[in-house]
């Protein structure tokens, strides 16, 4: 068995898992069915209903998903 790095095993992995929703190859495509639902969800929850706009790009659902987010969190 040889001694390769294991990634998994490091504690601090590196951070390619969080993108800003502007840099993403595919930021432009039509929001997805879950994105629509979710941000529906989180827009009705927190009486925003300004928030869900049908015809959004993936990357404006996911900020908007992540602006309510965030709303909900400071409300608790």
């Amino acid at each position: 068995m040889t001694d390769a790095h294991n990634p998994k095993m490091d504690a601090h992995p590196a951070g390619n898992t969080e993108k800003d929703p502007s840099d993403w190859v595919s930021g432009d495509d039509a929001m997805t069915g879950a994105q629509a639902s979710y941000l529906k969800t989180l827009s009705e929850e927190m009486d925003a209903p300004d928030a869900f706009e049908e015809g959004l790009t993936k990357a404006e659902a996911s900020r908007r998903i992540d602006e309510l987010k965030g709303r909900q969190k400071s409300n608790a």
